[in-house]
């Protein structure tokens, strides 16, 4: 299902580790790839509270925690940078379909990084 809202569909996610040589674009696409998979998900199943936004969230942060070692198979890692590149991203699919006082904390509360 292709994201249908445009402020999404027009976002650079993960801009910032793509200006850097440190985050391989391979794996930062991988990364790229579960967030958009959030937004789909999240305009298909259209949470109408905290609780259900927070299990889409929260399995995408799951993704991340298993792109870790992606990362660091090909020398790099999700360190201070990168785990605020990836939960600003989060807070702005958050807000963007509503959900404007979203904890970060409490989007990726599952985070092993």
């Amino acid at each position: 299902m292709p994201i249908t809202d445009q402020r999404v569909a027009g976002h650079a996610f993960l801009r910032q580790l793509y200006a850097d040589p440190y985050y391989p674009d391979h794996v930062v696409d991988k990364g790229r790839t579960i967030l958009v998979r959030l937004c789909e998900r999240i305009e298909a199943d259209q949470p109408s509270d905290w609780a259900a936004l927070y299990v889409l969230t929260r399995a995408a942060t799951e993704e991340f925690n298993l792109l870790e070692a992606e990362f660091e198979a090909a020398g790099s890692e999700i360190e201070t940078v990168a785990r605020e590149e990836i939960a600003e991203d989060f807070w702005f699919v958050a807000s963007t379909y509503g959900f404007t006082d979203a904890d970060v904390e409490e989007l990726i509360a599952t985070r092993d990084w």
